[in-house]
């Protein structure tokens, strides 16, 4: 197969997948639930050991909730209870996504109840509209049954996240345990499976004092008290809805919704839909409601002051309104550990097992953090595989003090905000940069006396008083350095997250600066001096710096990748750690580019043994990072690098492929994917990375459930950027029609045909004798980035991010290959000199 044939291949799949694919979520409307009322009163104390003489109350876990509070909004002028707390307690930046984008306080609630990402409505009872999304607006319980019930069961049976609604409920009725219920948000987290509250929940109460009063007395005669203490919102709702939501509004004759009601049309409980009111100054209405919410919590505390060995949770549950971005909220906890024999919670940020980034907590880790506080976690095997989360735990940080940590955590809100904005205008412009550079190549260096693009060039070069072969070095120079600063591009994204770049008034400016940046510092390394004239050595420094910087990151906590423009967006809740799809697709094709520029002169010398001892160490060494558990742990990344290094390995060899081989390559992959499962599965359950738990899932009979939302989420990809799919299905239609047959017929002309004027009149293939490691590196490649395609949840991703960066290096390598040559001498290829190349390059394809 010729070089650039294959180059032509690679681009088709860059600008079929890559607009597609490397869009960011689409952006979505936030919820919002009950409103915050004022509460007066003097402010309560803070969290403090209880004064001598006052009685224990018997209560062993409290749990404040709310939603829409940032810790933006945490500031000691603004909220100076909730700041007090943050400054001696243990917290975190609450990841609170939902099954949609869209969180409403039902959603965050229904985290809380069962462990898992469940909705208060089915996704075809909403509409698709981010401008018209609504939320119930939470419904105080008149009796037993939790309105609204009915409707979540039915959310939860067509998700595919398998929810166990009810699961904290059940539990706490399980163990025998007293819990109160102080609000409806409250009401809907210890309803028990059937939607049920024993003995029915209270409304908080109106006055501070009363508010603290009600507390005390829940605490004295429960174990498990739960508060729902109102919420933040950005538009105003007006009282009439208030009160009927607090008095049971949309039920019949003021009667409760029955938990059994029919899971059909959602019930009438009122939405947010009828309140879109926004305030006259929307940061003055926020602070007001802040404020209020901070005298409300700091009610609740203080009836919670005389509890002795209590753990204590504030968390905000869910967004602040369909008018808001999604964000990050708040997440408070003093007190005894969740887990027995774990650090107390005070004076440190908290880390679970499904992020392991300080500071950061999902809100599916909330209901194991209760049941581990309980000591429950044993009694949770019937429902095990709905929960997906770990509980926190706290991580000191040296000699940080409390205002640092605030800090900390408000300026990982600000990025993950900067971030957000910035992924979809980045891809576009990534792509629409890969499609000028093809076209460029396609056309404007095919046929220079001729073409109205070259023509173009040439002027833009000054080049068009000089002859084709006096213009050649130039252009092609210019051919090599943009294409190494395109390939550039996805390692310098990450190394900016070295250097604030959030932090400006333009974060927009500051990010496309940074990124510029470490793109020509990198550019600048790989056209360096000493090497930059050898046909791969730019191939090998831009693979080897993004393939080093991707491995360090990942070993050192994957820090980087963090709010990155083609890192983790944090605000999805997706991969925290290791290799997420889009780190996985750039290091395993960094590495493999890196390889064949290493081992392209030891196969030219006729050292193959050599060669392939290398790419297998290489190999080795690739395929931990990527499926250890406490390293990588993606469980998509060895079934697609195993058989890619294992065919570089023999090709290198020189070892003929046949059909027994290639299934052989395949059986070491699948048990290569089946040891670092188990592996991980044998580990203690709280330790265990989604490798195990996949397998925990599939021994549970639940693997359907998640290939349906791997699938799901491959289609939504598709569904949900079209102005990315249009650019895409173009992208296509060039390359096929307009880019395909040029190459072709380039590759089978005798002296290069439209592009012989470049490559001084030798034939586009001979490039394969002077590198004879290209052919079977790209087959490995497309090996590799095949089979991550079928077996990855945003499959599409894995190609396209690949391809992003081998097809620019593989241009860097033609344009470095053609000035190697020489304009009166085409067929001598030079690279490295000596005999030796020109024996081993007529060699190259032989056995050995």
């Amino acid at each position: 197969m010729a070089l650039l044939a294959l180059v032509g291949m690679l681009a088709t799949a860059v600008l079929a997948l890559a607009p597609i694919a490397l869009a960011a979520p689409a952006n979505a409307a936030t919820p919002q639930g009950t409103p915050v009322q004022a509460t007066g009163g003097d402010q309560a104390p803070l969290l403090t050991a209880p004064d001598a003489g006052v009685v224990d109350g018997d209560a062993s876990l409290v749990i404040i909730g709310t939603s829409g509070l940032t810790w933006q909004d945490v500031t000691p002028e603004n909220a100076p209870t909730l700041y007090e707390a943050g400054l001696s307690g243990a917290i975190a930046n609450l990841v609170v996504r939902s099954v949609r984008p869209t969180t409403c306080p039902a959603d965050g609630w229904l985290a809380l109840s069962s462990g898992a990402r469940a909705a208060d409505l089915q996704w075809n009872q909403r509409t698709t509209d981010s401008s018209t999304l609504t939320c119930r607006l939470l419904q105080q319980p008149t009796g037993e049954s939790v309105p609204g019930w009915a409707d979540y069961e039915a959310a939860a049976s067509t998700s595919s996240y398998a929810s166990h609604l009810g699961l904290f409920g059940d539990e706490v009725a399980a163990a025998g345990l007293q819990a109160t219920a102080i609000g409806p948000g409250a009401a809907i987290a210890l309803a028990t499976s059937d939607g049920t509250l024993p003995g029915g929940g209270e409304p908080l109460a109106g006055s501070a004092e009363a508010v603290t009063q009600q507390v005390i007395t829940a605490t004295t005669d429960s174990e498990v008290v739960v508060v729902d203490a109102g919420s933040i919102q950005t538009h105003i709702v007006p009282q009439s809805v208030v009160a009927d939501s607090a008095q049971g509004a949309g039920t019949t004759d003021g009667e409760s919704q029955s938990a059994d009601e029919g899971a059909g049309a959602p019930s009438a409980l009122p939405t947010e839909q009828v309140a879109l009111t926004p305030p006259e100054d929307v940061e003055a209405y926020r602070a007001e409601q802040v404020a209020q919410l901070d005298a409300r919590v700091a009610a609740i505390l203080e009836g919670t002051a005389h509890l002795d060995d209590a753990t204590i949770m504030i968390a905000s549950l869910a967004d602040a309104g369909s008018t808001s971005a999604p964000a990050m909220q708040v997440l408070i906890t003093h007190g005894e550990p969740f887990v027995a024999g774990g650090a107390p919670l005070r004076d440190a940020l908290l880390v679970t097992s499904s992020t392991r980034q300080d500071g950061y907590v999902l809100a599916t880790d909330l209901l194991p953090a209760a049941l581990d506080s309980l000591q429950l976690r044993p009694l949770a095997t019937a429902s095990s595989a709905a929960l997906v989360g770990a509980a926190p735990r706290a991580v000191e940080q040296g000699e940080a003090s409390g205002t640092v940590r605030i800090a900390t955590l408000q300026d990982d809100e600000v990025h993950a905000q900067a971030q957000r904005p910035l992924v979809a205008p980045f891809y576009l412009l990534l792509v629409i940069a890969n499609v000028t550079l093809y076209a460029v190549v396609a056309f404007g260096l095919s046929q220079p006396a001729r073409n109205r693009v070259a023509r173009a060039v040439a002027r833009w070069l000054r080049l068009d008083h000089m002859q084709p072969a006096e213009g050649r070095p130039r252009v092609l120079r210019a051919l090599r350095t943009v294409s190494v600063a395109l390939a550039a591009v996805p390692v310098s994204t990450m190394l900016a997250n070295l250097l604030p770049w959030w932090r400006l008034a333009s974060p927009a400016l500051g990010l496309a600066l940074t990124t510029a940046a470490f793109v020509a510092a990198v550019t600048l390394i790989a056209l360096a001096t000493p090497w930059r004239d050898r046909i791969l050595a730019p191939m090998g420094v831009v693979g080897g710096i993004t393939a080093l910087t991707y491995a360090v990151d990942i070993v050192t906590g994957a820090s980087l990748q963090l709010s990155a423009v083609m890192g983790v967006p944090v605000l999805v809740a997706g991969r925290f750690y290791g290799f997420n799809n889009t780190a996985f697709s750039i290091f395993a094709s960094a590495t493999i580019l890196t390889l064949i520029a290493v081992t392209n002169p030891l196969v030219r010398a006729g050292r193959r043994l050599l060669a392939a001892a290398i790419i297998a160490v290489v190999g080795l060494v690739a395929t931990f990072l990527i499926g250890s558990p406490t390293i990588g742990a993606d469980f998509g990344g060895p079934p697609a690098i195993v058989p890619a290094f294992l065919l570089l390995v023999l090709l290198a060899a020189g070892v003929r492929l046949t059909w027994p081989r290639i299934l052989l390559v395949l059986a070491a992959a699948v048990a290569a994917v089946t040891a670092f499962a188990m592996a991980d599965y044998l580990r203690p359950e709280d330790e265990r990375s989604h490798l195990g738990r996949f397998v925990e899932t599939v021994l549970d009979g639940g693997a359907w459930d998640v290939v349906a939302r791997k699938l799901e989420a491959n289609l939504r990809i598709l569904a949900n950027n079209r102005p990315l799919t249009i650019l895409a299905i173009t992208g296509v239609a060039l390359v096929v029609l307009l880019l395909a047959r040029p190459l072709r017929s380039a590759i089978n002309a005798p002296r290069g045909g439209k592009f012989g004027w470049l490559s001084s009149g030798a034939p586009l293939s001979q490039m394969g004798q002077v590198a004879p490691m290209l052919r079977p590196g790209l087959l490995a490649l497309a090996v590799c980035l095949g089979i991550g395609f079928l077996v990855n949840d945003s499959g599409i991703a894995i190609p396209a991010y690949g391809v992003t960066l081998a097809v620019p290096l593989l241009l860097a390598a033609c344009a470095n290959w053609m000035l190697t040559l020489d304009p009166e001498r085409p067929t001598e290829q030079v690279e490295g000199s000596g005999p030796a190349d020109a024996q081993s390059s007529g060699t190259s394809g032989k056995s050995e």
